[in-house]
């Protein structure tokens, strides 16, 4: 394979290994293997064109609109002419999907799913690096400054995960950088030709054939790349992370046993635009037995992270759902509690990766993939598990504390308290200095809770504006206290942050207000339902929600001046016409357009009763894929080992009766020979006979005794087949290789034995071979094309003199 064509596989593989680090970030991961085919497409063109050769501004341009013709066959082939030229419609559905993708990666937490937006934006864009990289490369042959997309494919990566692209995922990128400079710098060795004579002198620069070792300028070369890795690798664990504002996109994503990549839309980030849009869109509708809504809030997830300058959600370990979810953290029996169950039902464009429902949550049937949270109490979608056009139902508790037990109430566990009142050092002072001032004569947690709320809600001044943008960064609080306009994300977020500069442990929940009644008797929420309110933690209660934004949602009965008294614990007796004690109002499905049933746009269908799923067991096909999946993966760490077994068989086996027959299986065993030396760290020199390098093998091998006389006893016979007139054929060289591969695993030390045995050297042959095939298949397709292009050139005059 020549030079520029290794350059050209490795500028690939470096791609391909920079971006890597994006698998986080959108699942599934198979867009990869699309982006690796395509980029392969425009490689390939890539070094077809310089074989012709054309000029190198050429050749990028016939890349650059390859890689646009691919792209659109992909994407937008509906759209384009003959399903591969982009014309106008096609350019316009490019644009849309760009600007889908670029809401999505908005509006999803990570990982995202794989919309067709973000896949044209992840595989476009590693496409368009793979042909920056091939370009600089190998079109100019400048391998350094092809870092620099690189780098900006793996900074995308490191700069939406927010940090979270692991040293691994560097390392990888790193190395595929390394090892592309490395080529480049042998690529340019080899035009100094190859030297030739003995070994240089002691200390000299080059490799020494007769000892296998390495002098000083690759020598040296390998350690300015690994320790230039090993400083990016400290620099990178050292930089502080980058977060967002006020509006933070918190992401993150668990895993626990037997589970998978979680994708969940933000509700953050997407908060704001739903409570901004001009049409109020039905999501839910759901039928409840309680006796009253006005406390049916839908908690769909809680931001309990604060660093200054935005909430956001920690990264837990989730569980199966069990039959019946543990107690709520900190409720204790005295408190009043009553059971009820809700049937919700939710629209299919509604699309969420967390289960909306009442809290605190006792029970939950609900189909599909879906994860229990237990330290939030929250459900989540597992492996791309979504709401959409779902039915589920919730059996849940109304918990209603009294004023005095809440102002009652022993301290909070010292790990709690740790967590959930943590406030970074960044944090503007005047934040702190508000709430002492607002709460002061308060002489509890609880009416210091009920101060800040009735201070943000009705005391204070503060406006309800959902166009307000109070900007990022830590300050975001303090403009917000200052300007006192905000939505309910500026209050809940400021809330939780003033009652944990107090002691008192607070986060922040995100879901729905409990909606308007429908025709049918349920309860419909829309997307101007969205909210965000404060949890606070009292221990004897638990997590006790607040209400501090004004004009929204109801205040709790135990903030009010006139509690009620907790009476037993009871569960409510079911009631048909319980969700219908509220005026009735029309249902959004009514006047739902065609247009806006067929894109799932009419909300949802009224809830129905929904039992619980029994456990069916699983279904023989999973087990089947399961199985053969987890063998696969256990199979794939063992491949070189078992190519190499089967090679060492096919070339110690026996094979034909004839002279020829008999020639060919010992130059096979020495083959044999030779690549389990190498295996063992003897690395193979063509340049030398077959007695130096049999001499060669038992120096660096140690050999001694019979291991030693069998490798020049094949040596021997290796000469005969070579330079005898009438070679003499010899027996016993099958066992003979045996005796040396037990004789370099008997003095190789017992890692080295291992990675012989299980990563064994010489299966670059396979890429080898397989770097072959590409460039006799390139050479065939180089060939097709300049006799394509003669015959056309040859024809041209022709055709002209026939048209004039």
């Amino acid at each position: 394979m020549s030079g520029r064509g290794r350059l050209a596989l490795c500028a690939y593989a470096a791609t391909l290994m920079a971006a890597a680090a994006m698998t986080p970030l959108v699942d599934p991961w198979t867009w990869l293997l699309q982006a690796a085919f395509l980029s392969a497409v425009v490689s390939g063109a890539g070094a077809a064109a310089r074989r012709v050769p054309l000029a190198r501004p050429l050749t990028v341009a016939a890349q650059a609109v390859l890689a646009l013709l691919m792209l659109t066959l992909v994407f937008v082939r509906e759209d384009a002419v003959l399903g591969l030229i982009p014309g106008p419609d096609a350019v316009a559905r490019f644009g849309e999907l760009l600007a889908a993708g670029g809401q999505d990666v908005g509006r999803y937490a990570i990982p995202a799913p794989a919309t067709d937006g973000i896949k044209l934006m992840v595989v476009g864009g590693v496409v368009l690096i793979g042909l920056a990289v091939d370009a600089l490369a190998v079109t100019y042959r400048s391998a350094a400054p092809a870092g620099l997309p690189l780098l900006a494919l793996f900074s995308v990566a490191a700069g939406l995960s927010g940090g979270g692209a692991g040293w691994w995922w560097f390392l990888l990128a790193a190395s595929g950088y390394l090892v592309l400079l490395l080529a480049e710098s042998r690529d340019r060795l080899s035009q100094w030709g190859r030297v030739f004579g003995g070994a240089p002198p002691r200390g000299g620069a080059g490799f020494d054939p007769e000892e296998g070792t390495t002098h000083a300028p690759t020598r040296t070369g390998r350690r300015i790349g690994a320790a230039a890795l090993g400083v990016a690798l400290v620099v990178h664990w050292s930089l502080p992370a980058l977060d967002g504002g006020l509006i933070g996109q918190g992401g993150g994503a668990g895993t626990g046993p037997g589970g998978g990549t979680i994708n969940a839309v933000n509700p953050v980030v997407t908060l704001q635009d739903s409570l901004n849009q001009p049409k109020n869109r039905e999501w839910l509708k759901y039928k409840t037995n309680a006796k009253a809504t006005g406390d049916m809030y839908l908690r769909i997830m809680a931001l309990d992270r604060f660093d200054g300058g935005a909430w956001k959600f920690s990264v837990r370990k989730i569980t199966d759902i069990p039959d019946e979810l543990p107690r709520p953290e900190g409720l204790g029996s005295a408190v009043a509690t009553t059971e009820i169950r809700t049937n919700i039902s939710a629209a299919g464009a509604y699309k969420q990766g967390w289960l909306p429902m009442p809290y605190p949550a006792s029970e939950v049937a609900v189909d599909g993939r879906w994860r229990f949270d237990p330290a939030r109490r929250t459900i989540v979608g597992d492996r791309g598990q979504t709401t959409g056009g779902l039915q589920y139902s919730v059996t849940s508790l109304q918990v209603r504390p009294t004023a005095q037990q809440l102002a009652e109430a022993p301290k909070a566990p010292a790990s709690l308290l740790e967590e959930y009142t943590k406030v970074p050092g960044t944090l503007p002072a005047d934040v702190r200095s508000t709430a002492l001032q607002v709460t002061r004569g308060a002489a509890n947690d609880y009416e210091r809770a009920v101060a800040l709320q009735d201070w943000f809600a009705s005391d204070g001044g503060f406006s309800y504006d959902t166009q307000v943008d109070s900007g990022g960064g830590v300050q975001a609080i303090s403009r917000f206290l200052k300007n006192k306009e905000g939505f309910c994300i500026h209050f809940s977020f400021s809330m939780a942050a003033m009652a944990r500069t107090l002691g008192i442990p607070a986060r922040v929940a995100v879901g729905f207000t409990p909606g308007s009644p429908a025709a049918d008797g349920a309860m419909s929420v829309g997307n101007q339902d969205a909210h965000a309110w404060p949890e606070l933690y009292f221990e004897g209660v638990g997590w006790t929600r607040f209400e501090p934004t004004p004009t929204r949602g109801n205040a709790p009965d135990y903030t009010r001046a006139a509690t009620p008294s907790g009476g037993p614990s009871s569960p409510a007796e079911p009631e048909a016409a319980a969700s219908q004690e509220v005026p009735v109002a029309p249902s959004r499905s009514s006047d739902c357009s065609p247009q806006e049933r067929r894109l799932g746009e009419c909300g949802a269908t009224p809830p129905q009763d929904v039992s619980a799923a029994g456990d069916e067991g699983p279904k023989l096909g999973s087990v089947l894929m399961w199985t053969g999946g987890i063998a696969a993966l256990a199979v794939i760490p063992l491949l070189p080992m078992l190519w190499r077994t089967r090679l060492r068989r096919t070339r110690l086996g026996s094979g034909g009766r004839t002279a020829e027959d008999a020639a060919a299986r010992t130059l096979l065993v020495w083959e044999e020979i030779a690549d389990t030396a190498w295996d063992h760290g003897i690395e193979p020199d063509e340049s030398l006979s077959p007695r130096k390098a049999a001499a060669r093998i038992v120096r660096l091998g140690r050999l001694e005794g019979a291991p030693a006389d069998s490798v020049h006893r094949v040596a021997r016979a290796v000469e005969q087949v070579l330079y005898a007139p009438r070679p003499a054929p010899d027996t016993g060289l099958a066992e003979d290789a045996g005796r040396v591969r037990a004789g370099l695993g008997e003095r190789a030390g017992r890692v080295e034995g291992l990675r012989a045995l299980l990563l064994p050297r010489s299966t670059v042959r396979v890429v080898w071979a397989c770097s072959e095939r590409w460039s006799t298949v390139a050479d065939r397709v180089t060939s097709a094309y300049r006799r394509l292009l003669d015959h056309a050139t040859a024809r041209l005059p022709g055709l002209l003199r026939h048209r004039g």
